[in-house]
């Protein structure tokens, strides 16, 4: 894994690192054995993580915060890349930075024309090959992007999530035995955490 900066001070400006941790908290109710893991692959503590959570927070809810878009590029830097979206009949900008800590995906945001966020997760990145799932054993956690899935077990539903960094797509697929089951997969920041089925 490339190495990453340090977490930034207390008093300093959030760092790339920051919001890795950031990530990692909102993804600690669902998988907390891969986030200590990835914790400890970054080199931060679990007070560290915390305060780099508590920070963005305090950022996000501050009355003079800055718009997303803005404060996305304050804490990560000039996007990777920008490129034109279409999405039905309305225009955005994808912006793409890297993350350390899944070289293969990148956090994407979709800006509209008036500078709002449309959208905010991890997508696979431009080039790298994509998850395939073809049976709900294939779903591990952090293995899958929501688009992937949805692609993977079509037609999936959308489901609302439990917070606005959350969602769900309900589906069917076949198990390893070739069994069709209903299934809902849940993600956290557009990662998958968890399947359940009935």
């Amino acid at each position: 894994m490339p190495s990453a900066k340090r977490p930034g001070s207390p008093s300093g400006p959030l760092t790339p690192l920051d919001f890795q941790l950031v990530l990692l908290r909102r993804m600690a109710d669902h998988n907390p054995g891969l986030v200590e893991e990835a914790r400890r692959e970054l080199g931060v503590s679990i007070a560290g993580m915390r305060e780099a959570n508590k920070r963005w927070q305090a950022m996000v809810r501050s009355p003079r915060a800055r718009g997303a878009a803005a404060r996305y590029r304050s804490v990560l830097g000039a996007p990777e890349s920008v490129a034109p979206r279409r999405i039905g009949d309305l225009d955005c900008e994808a912006r793409l930075w890297p993350v350390p800590l899944w070289p293969d995906l990148r956090f994407e945001v979709l800006v509209g024309p008036d500078g709002s966020v449309w959208n905010e997760w991890l997508v696979r990145a431009p080039g790298a090959s994509g998850a395939e799932p073809a049976t709900l054993e294939d779903l591990t956690p952090w293995s899958c992007t929501v688009d992937e899935v949805a692609r993977a077990f079509a037609p999936a539903r959308p489901l609302e999530g439990t917070a606005p960094t959350r969602w769900g797509l309900a589906f069917v697929a076949p198990d390893a035995r070739g069994r069709r089951r209903e299934a809902v997969a849940e993600f956290t920041w557009g990662l998958l955490q968890r399947v359940s089925t009935e």
